[in-house]
């Protein structure tokens, strides 16, 4: 008994996708002539950095002393910060650091209105061509401004994205197979970047880009950085990581929380997919990197999907039909001894990675649904802080 076509393109899809495409950029990367690094020293141009915060007063601080402690010159920085509708002290904070900031302005807006809206109304107002937009929760190194700014000499280059490195690693939940996971992502990228300028999308924490590039992003999007980065590069600029540019972020350690994140991630990805499907049919190396590293990703949860439930349907087969059914059984028993080890205080961290795994596609599939059922509205919750 052969397998369907859905079964033999899921295969596919999953082994090209995680393991074949990291694989080639790997290889590729390793036999190529090794790039000359940017300057970061001089010629330093003014920047303008953004930041959107909604009830943020947990981080602020932190974030406003890291861009304080910046070896930038202050002269150079515009710091244009968003109040979103805050009920906490995060507007106080801010007015209390205000004056330590020589060219700071504040923005506060009585009603919610969402990150995407606020970057759409901040972006404009920005001084400065290149534009640093940036989370509340990522800090900065004294250097990661120099460094980010550097790429830009180079007029192909239209945005930079920094490069995460994660605090806060807990062994209780998920932030360890979520922080690796990322370490994979960014070697992808950075590939993608070096090889072609195609990088699909900086992880939003903190990038730069020329504001030329900017279009204001359409109404209830979901995911701003990865428009921005496909606008950048649907206009003919390239798109790069850059390892030097070091920012830290405390990363999510709750399952739940960072399951609905994926959700939400996931309603954005098709978002920008229905906008940007034209860029799949290029026929370069843009195409090549958007089918290969994102499209691929985003569809292939429908494939598992079907699969699984052809594999339930066949548990009367033999062969490989009935290996593959006693498998899928394996699934719950994964999330059970998982639950009973923590309830007792043991930590299985192995477990949490086939866990962290099928909890993304799963995500995934499920943001796929919302998103053809119709989004109306991008206003979320951020993600709670130093969980």
């Amino acid at each position: 008994m052969g397998f369907p076509w859905f079964f033999i393109i899921g295969i596919v899809f999953l082994l090209y996708s995680y393991i074949l495409y990291p694989f080639l950029l790997k290889v590729i990367i390793q036999n190529r002539p090794k790039k000359t690094s940017f300057s970061n020293g001089h010629n330093k141009p003014p920047l303008s950095i953004i930041i959107a915060a909604h009830n943020e007063e947990k981080v602020l601080k932190d974030k406003l002393e890291s861009i304080l402690n910046s070896d930038y010159p202050e002269e150079l920085i515009e710091l244009l910060i968003g109040i979103d509708c805050s009920t906490d002290f995060s507007a106080i904070i801010l007015k209390e650091y205000q004056d330590k900031f020589s060219n700071c302005e504040l923005f506060e807006f009585d009603q919610r209105q969402g990150k995407i809206q606020i970057v759409n109304t901040l972006v404009p107002k920005a001084s400065n061509e290149l534009v640093i937009l940036t989370d509340a929760n990522v800090l900065f190194t004294p250097q990661t401004l120099t460094f980010l700014q550097a790429p830009f000499e180079d007029s192909k280059i239209g945005l930079v994205d920094t490069r995460m490195q994660h605090y806060g690693l807990k062994n209780t939940g998920i932030s360890i197979p979520e922080s690796e996971y990322i370490s994979g992502e960014v070697a992808v990228k950075d590939a993608e970047g070096q090889l072609w300028g195609a990088m699909m999308g900086p992880f939003g924490g903190c990038f730069a880009f020329r504001k030329k590039c900017f279009e204001p992003i359409p109404a209830h999007f979901l995911v701003d950085d990865f428009f921005i980065n496909m606008t950048c590069i649907k206009k003919g600029f390239q798109c790069i990581n850059q390892k030097d540019a070091l920012v830290l972020e405390d990363v999510s350690n709750d399952s739940f929380i960072e399951f609905k994140r994926k959700i939400r991630i996931s309603s954005g990805n098709f978002q920008n997919l229905k906008f940007f499907w034209k860029l799949l049919f290029k026929f370069n190396w843009v195409s090549f990197t958007f089918i290969s590293h994102k499209v691929i990703r985003w569809i292939l949860p429908t494939f598992l999907f079907f699969m699984v439930i052809y594999i339930g349907l066949n548990n009367d087969a033999s062969g490989l039909h009935q290996f593959l059914y006693y498998l899928l059984w394996l699934i719950p028993l994964v999330y059970c001894v998982d639950f009973m080890a923590r309830r007792n205080k043991v930590q299985l961290i192995w477990l949490r990675y086939p866990i962290h795994f099928i909890n993304m596609n799963v995500a995934l599939f499920i943001g796929m649904i919302r998103f053809f059922m119709g989004i109306r509205s991008s206003i979320w919750q951020p993600t709670k802080r130093h969980q």
